[in-house]
């Protein structure tokens, strides 16, 4: 039955208690814990009941229970004093960007993602993606970077996990009620809804647009639950993650496609464009095709305007984890795009064309059309050079054009109330949003050993009891009966040495790691003096099966008498669970298959709780000497496919050695007053040297320093005098890529004798055929570095040639030095490449001459 009309009810709140509609739309209460107080203080059962959804709340308050508020003078006090302190903090005249980069008006950057964890109430997120796109979002919003999010609003979200009686993961998909939800939709000034028309073959596809304000900074959602759109189109925004190839390449043209529409029908401008990752990578191509309708630009100018503006994070450090469309969907989604901007299907394929993909890659297209590309870790910065290495052939490992910025999170949405006061206390009430000041952290040491001990005991009995509670509401759900229910509730020991593991059950991050051995795992768990208990919670993909075999093993296991009571599995992992595990537990534990975890966060938000991390060398733990922060498996060995059996037996024989040996000796090893003065001393040096550096503020200001401001110098460079220098730009790279054929080395002279010492150098002299190019377009440097053990120059270093002069048989003569720093056998190449002042990074073309012994 469809409505003949439809209408909204919302609160009525007195004008005294108004206040509260508006800050209950800013999900800024997710990491300010006054606010979060206020709300709680309204009705605590019913802020557990909507999963901290204020909107929720208010919307079905007694009438009486406001009349209450409004009468308290406490309340209200409270309330004048939070709306007071979020006025200011919403004008930002003091953050970290109004300071050091004051002037500019409109969003700096445009940050798009597939997933954003912002709230529990807006489950429109998996997991690490998501929730570290929301912490970026509010680490901005911190520090005054004017970003505004592009997403999708999806009506089912992510999945919702249950367990069936055997311990196998079963899937549902409840319908998310935007309307009690921080979520609105955009209105234009005359009251009509912003909405947004995207091209699909043979018809339009239009979208709503919702904002979720996330502080100081707008988080826009687009929807295609459109009554216009058919049903099979109004579901494409349904799930996340959901669907075959066809759903997944239709998701990507809403969300990058129709996210730069949206931001034009926003009249929003940003010069930057972040892709987190390369789900939005479409976003390129609409941004070309909107460049050519407006200015008149032919498609290779439009393009190179684009690049000029777009910046791309990979995530991913496997090539499997990466969209790959076929061409026949390419073809069929991206016909009339290639009609309307004139450029053959061919020329379109090859921008996410990559060496070993038969397919269209959605990383490929944004690694070729952007200004910069970032991994997340030091670490996966080398591994993604590897796996994109066939981008750049000629190209040294080391100067394959892909930085890092090693992931953080915003340590204000995830410390406990608990700590939190302690920090204000010793560290000073500005600790947050100082977060990566070293000397604020420093401070941790005078914070006395018993008050940081018996802070973190409080935390981990409030997670026992919430683990119970949860286990109990497992349990009730499968019709268990009152003697499991009765276990249930007598879980865990809260002054047990507690270990937390909780991620995407992806066989790579192997969760079974420490139930490999369960023998051995029994007696470390069942010792009566030393206790130990593990907590463990994630979801594995609805399609992959050996992740919810994981699942299922560890469930089993968990049922065994000897470990029943001690290794509990928390059914549904989200937002506020996360929040118990990495405020509660003693010890977090990682074990990903190195180097597969390309940076992982759910460690640092435990170390911010002052939990001890137990790692193998992955990710952002590669970037750590451990040694008095926490403890690492192994060296950080890797190992080929055929021999993971192995690896898995002896990293894991090293997680129990390290636990027994050092780990659980250090927990128990109790002064007098029952303080573990070691571990405590370990809590201290991991909070004061890990916290300013894995957080999301330095994190926001290394995309802000290094990516976005940039990208928006080298944006208003193309973009002046009529888009001039992109004009020129574009035309220069077609004479070059005609002509880079004929570009030779005719002559080569190196003055280095057979033996040489250190400190000297070598003179070089090269001469090249160009025409009709000329010595400016052109970069030729010297190669250089130890020769290894297959004849190859190893740890290559550079030295540029400089031109010196022409003669009459279009020859130019370059010359320079190369400097010899240490000893050993070297050797030297030749190589060359084009210059130009305006290309983002010197092998964006892809155009390398070598000239070695080979040729």
């Amino acid at each position: 039955m469809k409505p003949l009309q439809t209408f909204f009810v919302r609160p009525s709140l007195p004008a005294q208690l108004s206040v509260l509609a508006d800050l209950a739309y800013n999900t800024r209460w997710t990491w300010n814990a006054p606010m979060r107080e206020l709300f709680r203080r309204i009705d605590p059962d019913a802020w557990e009941q909507t999963g901290h959804n204020p909107v929720a709340m208010l919307a079905n308050i007694e009438p009486n229970r406001l009349r209450e508020l409004e009468g308290d003078e406490s309340f209200t006090y409270q309330l004048e004093k939070v709306r007071a302190e979020f006025d200011e903090y919403m004008k930002g005249d003091r953050s970290w960007y109004s300071v050091h980069h004051p002037g500019g008006e409109g969003p700096l950057t445009a940050y798009f993602s597939a997933e954003f964890g912002i709230a529990d109430c807006v489950p429109i997120f998996s997991g690490g993606l998501g929730v570290l796109a929301g912490d970026h979002l509010k680490s901005a919003s911190d520090m005054g970077v004017p970003i505004a999010g592009v997403g999708l609003l999806y009506q089912h979200g992510y999945f919702r996990q249950y367990l069936n009686p055997e311990g196998w993961q079963q899937e549902s998909y409840p319908v998310n009620d935007f309307h009690t939800m921080p979520v609105a939709r955009v209105e234009r000034e005359d009251g009509k809804h912003v909405e947004v028309s995207i091209p699909f073959p043979g018809r339009e596809v239009k979208a709503f647009v919702w904002k979720v304000q996330v502080g100081r900074n707008p988080l826009y959602l687009l929807d295609t639950n459109h009554p216009e759109n058919s049903v099979v189109d109004r579901k494409i925004t349904s799930e996340l993650y959901g669907g075959d190839q066809e759903k997944r390449i239709q998701q990507e043209i809403v969300l990058g496609m129709g996210g730069i529409r949206m931001l034009t029908a926003l009249g929003l401008e940003p010069p930057v464009l972040h892709t987190n990752e390369g789900h939005a990578a479409f976003l390129i191509l609409e941004r070309i095709r909107q460049l050519m309708k407006a200015e008149g630009l032919t498609f290779d100018a439009a393009r190179e305007a684009s690049i000029a503006g777009v910046v791309f994070t990979t995530h991913t450090p496997v090539p499997a984890g990466i969209d790959v469309f076929p061409r026949q969907l390419m073809e069929h989604y991206f016909s009339a795009f290639v009609a309307d901007v004139g450029i053959p299907m061919e020329r379109l394929l090859s921008f996410g064309k990559a060496p070993a993909d038969e397919g269209f890659n959605m990383a490929v297209l944004a690694v070729r059309n952007s200004f910069g590309t970032n991994a997340v870790a030091k670490l996966h910065r080398d591994t993604s050079r590897k796996m994109w290495r066939g981008l750049w052939p000629g190209v040294a490992l080391r100067e394959i054009p892909i930085g890092s910025v090693t992931n953080g999170i915003h340590i204000l949405s995830w410390i406990s109330a608990e700590m939190g006061q302690l920090f204000d206390r010793y560290l000073g009430p500005g600790w947050g949003h100082g977060a990566r000041d070293r000397q604020i952290w420093k401070r941790v040491e005078s914070i006395p050993p018993a008050e940081l001990w018996s802070t973190h005991e409080r935390r981990r009995e409030r997670l026992v009891a919430f683990a119970r509670s949860r286990a109990c509401a497992q349990l009730a759900g499968r019709a268990a009966g009152s003697q499991a229910l009765e276990q249930a509730s007598e879980v865990l020991d809260p002054e047990a040495l507690t270990i937390g593991f909780a991620r995407r059950f992806a066989p790579y991050k192997r969760a079974s790691l420490l139930f490999s051995d369960l023998d051995r795992l029994s007696r470390l768990l069942s010792d009566r003096n030393r206790p130990v208990q593990i907590l463990l919670a994630g979801k594995a993909h609805p399609r992959d099966e050996m992740g919810k075999s994981l699942i299922r093993e560890i469930v089993s296991a968990s049922r065994r008498p000897e470990l029943a009571g001690s290794v509990v599995f928390l059914e549904d992992y989200n937002l506020n669970i996360a929040r118990y595990l990495v405020q509660g537990v003693d010890v977090w534990l990682n074990t990903p298959r190195r180097p597969k975890e390309a940076s992982g966060t759910s460690g640092m938000k435990a170390v911010a709780n002052g939990a001890l991390h137990l790692s193998t060398k992955d990710g952002w733990w590669a970037e750590v000497d451990s040694d008095g922060l926490g403890w690492t498996i192994g060296s950080g060995e890797e190992y080929d496919s055929g021999q993971y059996d192995y690896q898995d037996e002896v990293e894991a024989r090293a997680l129990y050695e390290l636990l027994e040996h050092e780990v659980v000796p250090l927990f128990y090893q109790r002064g007098k007053d029952d303080i573990p003065r070691g571990w405590v001393s370990m809590m201290k040096n991991s909070l004061r040297d890990l916290c300013p550096v894995f957080n999301s503020n330095r994190m926001v200001r290394h995309y802000t320093d290094r990516y976005y401001l940039p990208a928006q110098r080298h944006n208003e460079s193309l973009s002046s005098d009529d888009r001039e220098s992109a004009k020129q730009l574009a035309e220069w790279k077609k004479t070059v890529s005609h002509n880079w054929g004929g570009v030779n080395l005719i002559r080569f002279e190196a003055d280095i004798p057979k033996e040489t010492t250190v400190g000297t150098s070598g003179e070089v002299k090269a001469w090249l055929r160009l025409a009709p190019l000329l010595p400016q377009d052109i970069r030729i440097e010297v190669v250089y570095g130890p020769i290894g053990p297959d004849f190859e120059i190893q740890e290559a270093g550079t030295a540029p040639l400089k031109f010196d002069s022409t003669d009459g048989d279009n020859t130019a003569l370059f010359r320079g030095s190369v400097p010899f720093v240490r000893g050993g056998k070297f050797g030297i190449a030749i190589r060359i490449l084009p210059r130009h002042r305006d290309l983002p990074n010197r092998y964006q073309m892809g155009l390398v001459k070598i000239v070695d012994s080979s040729d």
